[in-house]
């Protein structure tokens, strides 16, 4: 298996924080293919470009934030079977709500823990990548 191995599924980490998006790389690319967005136009530009298996969403961003981008991804109907995770510090009860009516399908708080956030995504994505 060479250094540039190739998995079967996708995952888009939408996060404006340089140092996070570079963290859920590390974190994911052994398992996954990665790829990261650092605001909600880019985001939405990669998931009609590029077939994305699940998306990772931070909800506060400058402009159009987590949550907004979440509601606009669920009202197109080629991706309201998207698994949509929310990772974000806003670990309130209400933002918890804000983020399963805004259509999430998980919502993890920051900090997270790193084999929390690999099973809920197994749990999503299955455990077998081919």
């Amino acid at each position: 298996m060479s250094g540039t191995a190739s998995y079967g599924l996708t995952i888009l980490a939408v996060d404006d924080s340089p140092i996070m998006r570079k963290m859920l790389q590390q974190i994911l690319q052994t398992q996954y293919n990665v790829v990261v967005a650092d605001n909600a136009v880019d985001a939405l530009s990669v998931i009609y470009h590029q077939a994305v298996d699940l998306l990772l969403l931070d909800v506060t961003m400058p402009g159009v934030d987590g949550l907004e981008l979440c509601r606009t991804v669920r009202s197109l109907p080629q991706f309201q079977a998207l698994p949509i995770i929310m990772l974000t510090a806003r670990d309130g009860t209400f933002d918890k709500v804000q983020g399963r009516l805004a259509g999430a399908t998980e919502y993890l708080t920051k900090p997270f823990d790193e084999q929390e956030l690999l099973s809920t995504l197994k749990k999503f994505l299955g455990d077998d990548n081919n």
